[in-house]
């Protein structure tokens, strides 16, 4: 069985729909730690990760950077000290599309 991560993402044009709420929370089910904001009337995927200092948080921050430039799907990522928060959502479609799921879930992956 393959996990979330493992999974493909597909090519998201601009005229594909959004997942709904509804979708949307059955797919968060997999992703434990993440939660659905909603800012400006657009669903995305948030998390925020916590580290004993600065440079961890940085380095985190390039490992999603890494994930994200392979993938070309590109999330917001805010780093503080001993923070990193990561929000995935599809710009071309204003809302939540599987490969924000798949993505969240490698992102999980490159915590150390």
């Amino acid at each position: 069985m393959t996990t979330l991560a493992e999974h493909t993402c597909e090519p998201c044009s601009s005229n594909a729909q959004p997942m709904s709420k509804d979708e949307a929370q059955e797919q968060l089910k997999s992703l434990s730690q993440w939660q659905i904001v909603e800012h400006d009337g657009i669903m995305k995927l948030s998390r925020s990760f916590t580290f004993s200092d600065f440079a961890s948080a940085l380095a985190f921050t390039q490992r999603v950077g890494d994930v994200a430039e392979q993938a070309g799907h590109h999330p917001v990522i805010t780093t503080e000290w001993g923070k990193t928060t990561v929000t995935w959502w599809s710009h071309a479609i204003k809302g939540l599309h599987r490969n924000d799921f798949i993505l969240a879930a490698r992102t999980d992956e490159v915590v150390e």
